[in-house]
């Protein structure tokens, strides 16, 4: 068995970590000429990826959309509900009457379908976004 302790005590360095350390200091500041190897790889290096133009506005327009159908979707919630729990349980109650009320159709299954598709685009662009 190891009687050695497993985690150095902080502050106290071993042999060789002094040694690198010194060994470091000493050529630190020692320039080493590479004859422009340097500026050639950094010229030949691809242009960054730019983010497109259009991108921002329709992020945007998807957020507004999504805005207002909300609003559609829970009309009156935000006037009768005096305080923040009561504003979550009214939320709750008009969520369930809305699913439960409404009969299905192909063009409600199609606008959530389309919202579910614009919340994950939205979430990939900022996903991908190369900062």
């Amino acid at each position: 068995m190891n009687d050695q302790p497993t985690m150095r005590e902080a502050g106290k360095d071993d042999w060789l970590d002094a040694a690198l350390r010194a060994e470091g200091v000493e050529h630190r500041a020692d320039y080493l000429a590479d004859d422009g190897f340097t500026a050639r790889v950094m010229a030949e290096l691809p242009v960054p990826e730019t983010l497109p133009a259009w991108r921002t506005p329709v992020l945007i327009v998807l957020w507004v959309c999504a805005g207002i159908g909300v609003a559609f979707a829970l009309p009156g919630l935000l006037a009768d509900a005096p305080s923040l729990p009561g504003l979550l349980s009214d939320a709750a109650r008009e969520t369930v009457r809305l699913v439960s009320g409404h009969p299905v159709s192909l063009t409600g299954i199609a606008v959530g379908i389309l919202a579910l598709a614009a919340a994950n685009w939205t979430a990939a662009a900022f996903a991908l976004a190369k900062d």
